[in-house]
């Protein structure tokens, strides 16, 4: 008895013409209950008068392909992905082995590796979440990250890739920096702002650069105010709302990006042998950045660059930069890590009134009394001479100076066995002070006397 393999669709089809040959269904009915015209219909109805069963399963099951694809290029493909992109995943492989002639759809190269055990899906399951839909304008609201990997694969030490992606586009601008610093998130900020201008809101993580754990101060609880950072400073000042992330799926987007680009972008390092973060930040604006965007960005819902163009006025390197208020000393100098700033006579500065002292990404100090820029003459502080401990000669002694001997006075019973003794000499004129208080401990505990 012969076995056949139906899908879905045929078993439907298989109960319908059986309703027909029973007299039960007339064909035109049949037609509508299967979705199709009259004519394909008594087509189907015909192959099952023949064959029976069999006459409603597909031709081609089990036969190979009208369209097959090339033994030669499956083989030459497989191994080209087992010598040269062994870690990759097949939608990028399928993109770098069209770039060597090994054109190959998606869907068939994942096949031809699922068949030859050299890829296999990796799913998990993951906690129920609330899909957010993305922003409808361009600059509406950006996400921004810093990925610690090991983008180089061992040719230098690890590095951060800052990662900010446009909410409703998803296009994005990356840049290398040694760590995830506040100097690193404002020159993001600077060199994005320079770019497309700065966005309507930024989504961060909660790490120590965004987030203020310190208590909050008396005219900030007054002022109903949240503490804030430095950068978050400077996010007030610019007209960014900072919004911070309680979770990294609440800022999913840029989240697996991150993961996205530590498989693009990594075995794009590695093809160009690239170990310096010179060359690899201007290989990713030059050449990475512009080719991921075109090939993945996408047109927001609605047309409008909610951008906010830098003004000119806007003084971009104060506001990105330290913040740290100082007090005027007696001499009209401000303290400033090793150095003091010394303030000119025309400053209308006074001693006790404070003043902000900025530190910007060149490394420029400025004072400023509010909005007004101070000058001054810097002036290094030289370290005095160091006070060392004159080193002791000699065996060590005790903390208190002299050690008396284990046979003096003021060591209780021999001071009261020297002076019962009858060898005992009578002290000297110049020495009675001393005796006499050596004496006192035994004068108040005589020894006991025998009973007559």
């Amino acid at each position: 008895m012969e076995t056949l393999a139906m899908s879905k669709r045929e078993r439907k089809r298989l109960e319908v013409m059986s309703q027909v040959k029973a007299g039960r269904l007339r064909l035109v009915a049949a037609s509508e209950l299967l979705g199709i015209s009259y004519r394909q219909a008594k087509r189907v109805w015909q192959r099952y008068q023949v064959d029976g069963d069999r006459g409603l399963v597909h031709g081609l099951r089990g036969k190979i392909s009208n369209r097959p694809s090339s033994r030669s290029l499956k083989k030459r493909a497989l191994a080209r992905y087992q010598k040269a992109y062994s870690d990759y995943g097949p939608t990028l492989a399928a993109e770098c082995l069209a770039q060597e002639g090994l054109a190959a759809p998606v869907s068939t190269l994942r096949r031809w590796l699922m068949e030859a055990g050299l890829w296999t899906r990796q799913r998990q399951s993951r906690q129920h979440r609330r899909r957010r839909a993305r922003k409808e304008h361009f600059g509406e609201l950006v996400q921004m990250d810093g990925s610690h990997h090991d983008w180089f694969e061992g040719r230098r030490a690890w590095a951060v890739l800052m990662v900010m992606i446009d909410d409703a586009t998803g296009r994005i601008f990356v840049w290398f920096f040694e760590g995830e610093t506040l100097a690193a998130a404002f020159e993001m900020m600077q060199r994005y702002s320079a770019r497309q201008g700065l966005p309507r809101a930024l989504y961060v993580d909660r790490a120590g650069i965004y987030r203020s754990d310190r208590e909050p101060t008396t005219e900030e609880i007054l002022a109903e105010k949240e503490p804030q950072t430095q950068f978050g400073r400077a996010m007030e000042t610019l007209g960014v709302q900072l919004i911070l992330a309680r979770s990294p799926q609440a800022k999913g987007r840029v989240e697996r990006m991150n993961g996205t680009l530590q498989d693009r972008l990594v075995k794009a390092l590695r093809q160009r042998k690239i170990k310096d973060l010179v060359s690899a930040n201007k290989f990713v604006e030059e050449e990475f950045l512009p080719r991921f965007n075109a090939q993945f960005g996408k047109a927001p819902a609605r047309g409008a660059d909610l951008h906010q163009a830098v003004s000119p006025d806007v003084d971009v390197a104060r506001i990105l930069a330290m913040h740290e208020e100082r007090v005027v000393h007696n001499d009209w100098t401000v303290r400033w890590h090793n150095a003091f700033l010394q303030l000119g006579r025309d400053s209308g500065m006074q001693p006790g009134q404070r003043v902000v002292v900025c530190e910007q990404l060149d490394g420029r100090v400025r004072l400023f009394s509010e909005d007004r820029e101070l000058s001054y003459g810097e002036t290094r502080s030289e370290p005095g001479p160091s006070r060392q401990r004159p080193v002791r000669q000699g065996p060590t002694k005790s903390s208190q100076g002299y050690k008396p001997s284990p046979t003096h006075p003021w060591r209780g019973r021999g001071a009261a066995a020297t002076l019962d003794s009858p060898t005992a000499s009578a002290p000297a004129v110049g020495a009675g002070c001393s005796a006499s208080v050596a004496a006192l401990p035994a004068l108040r505990n005589p020894p006991p006397q025998p009973l007559r």
